[in-house]
């Protein structure tokens, strides 16, 4: 309560209204009587008056950068201005998580306010990612003659978006008939024919390697290709964040309120994600981001800008799959369903079904496939083995405090066509990504895959 209501100099007057009360009481004196009634309205005046004609204010917050990595410093500007009634002396406070340590605290006005707004600025930096709160500025002001104060609030905050950071990935060799890392197939020439080249007169300085034969005998002039049609190539991601697949306890750290529920094994999924993600787009590949059901990776991600989206491409897409994979964390189940599983095994979501596997279809061979896993299941495995067929390469990376657990699972995506390994938390982004190079040279031919489930033959 004396924090809240009175100053010192307030709850002065009260005591020292007690004590001429007192001494009223004992003297018989009606002076003193006065002085003490004066001295207990004064304070009360004064209450009554902070919070009646209280100010309003006016906060406005910017980030810059607005969605900012894990480890790097974002810069936080505020501005504030007052609008109503005039007052005493005003201490602000910006309310902030508890990651970032402690409150930054100023004075309204500040010393160099134009314009009746105040400017302060101050720097934050979170070694987690999620989407954080930044506020809500809380003011407590006084009465012009300090004895009684108030606070409230005067905003509702900013979110704050803390992606994950990319990890650099060395270069290799795994987008298979694509070339290099698609570099070399980023654009290809079209088969000469009318339905996909324009053609027109040959004008000095066009090489000859663009003369269009066929067009030239029929015009019976030299013609050349006008355009050329331009391909980009294509890679899939399918990003596992269910909670069953990640049976691992919660690091210290992140059991936080109001943030994805997470452990080491999906942390490490999600910065291999975002690096994934970057080093295929630095490449002018587009992606595809699915969950093992076939909807939207990103589709119950708090902090997705678009959570239906699935394809991606460009600076703004690679910052759209950031933003999504800033707040993502484990979820429960997609939907109820039984499903061929092993003994003892409990029910579980039904995953790596028709519906994933017609997506993967829609984009046959188009480019490679790329699956970031929990723990999973050798039906589940089984199930996932036939999306091999539908990529120029597929690669499968187990996340899990215990590999050895994972080789049943591990043989049946191998046998299907999937080069795939199982690794720790402890492992880095890096060798990891590098281990698939020595597994697909120049994107090697796998051998035919056996479609367990529909129980027919994809051919890689």
């Amino acid at each position: 309560m004396r924090h809240h209501f009175f100053t010192k100099r307030g709850w002065g007057l009260l005591l020292a209204s007690a004590v001429c009360l007192l001494a009223a009481g004992v003297m018989g004196r009606r002076d003193l009587l006065t002085l003490a009634v004066l001295l207990l309205v004064l304070p009360l005046v004064s209450l009554a008056g902070v919070r009646l004609l209280k100010p309003s204010f006016t906060v406005y917050r910017e980030f810059t950068p607005q969605s900012v990595e894990t480890g790097a410093t974002t810069t936080v500007r505020l501005a504030v201005a007052k609008s109503g009634s005039g007052s005493g002396h005003t201490l602000m406070e910006e309310r902030l998580p508890h990651r970032f340590g402690q409150s930054p605290v100023f004075r309204f006005p500040a010393r160099s306010a134009s314009g009746g707004t105040s400017r302060y600025e101050y720097h934050l930096r979170s070694a987690r990612r999620g989407q954080y709160v930044v506020g809500p500025v809380t003011a407590e002001f006084t009465d012009p003659f300090g004895m009684s104060l108030h606070r409230h609030t005067i905003d509702d905050g900013d979110a704050l978006t803390v992606t994950p950071a990319a990890v650099e990935l060395p270069a290799t060799g795994l987008a298979g008939a694509r070339g290099n890392d698609g570099v070399t197939a980023t654009r290809t020439r079209a088969n000469p024919s009318e339905d996909d080249v324009m053609t027109r007169e040959y004008r000095h300085g066009d090489p000859m390697r663009r003369v269009h034969w066929a067009a030239t005998a029929r015009h019976g002039t030299l013609m050349v290709r006008q355009e050329e049609s331009v391909t980009t190539p294509e890679a899939t991601i399918i990003l596992d964040h269910r909670h069953m697949a990640f049976p691992e306890a919660p690091a210290p750290g992140m059991t936080e309120p109001d943030q994805p529920l997470s452990n080491r094994c999906f942390e490490w999924t999600v910065v291999a994600a975002m690096s994934i993600s970057a080093h295929l787009m630095e490449r002018n590949y587009s992606l595809r981001c699915l969950d093992p059901v076939g909807e939207a990776a990103f589709r119950r991600s708090p902090s997705a800008p678009e959570p239906e989206a699935e394809e991606f491409s460009g600076t703004a897409g690679l910052q759209s799959i950031a933003d999504s994979l800033a707040a993502i964390g484990l979820t429960g189940h997609h939907r109820p369903a039984m499903r061929e599983a092993a003994a003892g095994q409990e029910h579980g979501p039904a995953v790596f079904t028709d519906e994933l596997m017609d997506k993967l279809s829609a984009h046959r061979m188009r480019g490679p496939l790329v699956a970031l896993l929990g723990r999973i299941s050798p039906a589940e495995a089984r199930s996932l083995a036939a999306g091999a067929g539908y990529g120029a390469n597929a690669f499968a990376l187990l996340v899990t405090e215990s590999p050895a657990e994972c080789q049943d699972a591990l043989e049946i995506l191998r046998l299907g066509g999937w080069h795939a390994t199982a690794i720790t938390p402890s492992t880095s982004v890096q060798e990891a990504w590098s281990n698939f190079d020595a597994d697909a040279p120049g994107g090697a031919q796998a051998p035919a895959a056996v479609d367990v489930r529909r129980g027919a033959e994809v051919a890689r």
